[in-house]
């Protein structure tokens, strides 16, 4: 056993601290946060799986992500806000932000699981960033939880998704406008349900063409779906 131990090197947490930009009071939080099950499994007095740091920085991503979408994109319909928040907490976009930390270095795998290249495997990759997410939320609590997460999605929404957050009806006018004799209008097909609650439906006619349907609480958000498929039908 003492032969197996030499074989599996410890990290160095300090370094992986640097990275992450955040000083913990309680290191062990860290290194639990990169002890794969394998290696938990493998080494009975490793102090647990990151599995436990995992589910808790799954939905601390969920929340940061969703509270900052919601105060920063007041335009953006909830059908949006669901797919953009999807696509920043998912599996890809959280390995994507492990890489950038070099996360896989400092991984405690089992020998098997390293021998098969669970260093840079996407599923573990994303898991020890939700687990490291977990680490500081409990060593220093929300805002530094919030701070660390942002500074990997703020720059993923500017550059990966900008389509969402852009007027979808002043773009569509924009391309209109370059031809003068073309005229755009938009036409309330549809509203449906009580005060509270209503749908409304739009199409948005270019002359006399219906080229994009939306729906929506309001007529705004309405007519900003029905410009949005107007525009995707065009090829924007």
């Amino acid at each position: 056993m003492s032969h197996q131990k030499q074989n599996t090197p410890q990290p160095d947490l300090k370094k992986l601290e640097a990275a992450i930009g955040y000083h913990f009071q309680n290191l062990s939080l860290l290194r639990n946060a990169m002890t794969h099950s394998s290696y938990a499994n493998e080494n009975k007095k490793a102090g647990g799986s990151n599995e436990r740091l995992e589910f808790l920085g799954d939905s601390v991503l969920g929340i940061v992500v969703a509270d900052y979408l919601f105060k920063n994109c007041p335009h953006l319909p909830e059908g949006d806000l669901t797919k953009t928040r999807a696509a920043l907490v998912c599996e890809k976009a959280c390995c994507g932000f492990s890489q950038q930390l070099g996360v896989g270095e400092y991984l405690l795998l089992s020998h098997g699981e390293q021998n098969s290249g669970g260093r840079t495997r996407s599923s573990i990759l994303a898991d020890a960033f939700e687990a490291i997410i977990a680490a500081i939320y409990l060593d220093g609590g929300m805002e530094e939880a919030r701070a660390f997460i942002l500074r990997f999605v703020k720059p993923m929404l500017q550059t990966a998704r900008p389509k969402p957050f852009k007027d979808y009806k002043t773009m569509l006018q924009e391309i209109v406008q370059k031809n003068p004799e073309e005229s755009l209008e938009y036409v309330l097909t549809g509203e449906s349900g009580p005060d509270h609650d209503k749908h409304f439906s739009v199409e948005v006619h270019l002359n006399s063409n219906v080229i994009g349907k939306g729906g929506g609480r309001s007529k705004k958000e309405a007519e900003q779906q029905a410009a949005r498929e107007a525009l995707e039908l065009m090829g924007y």
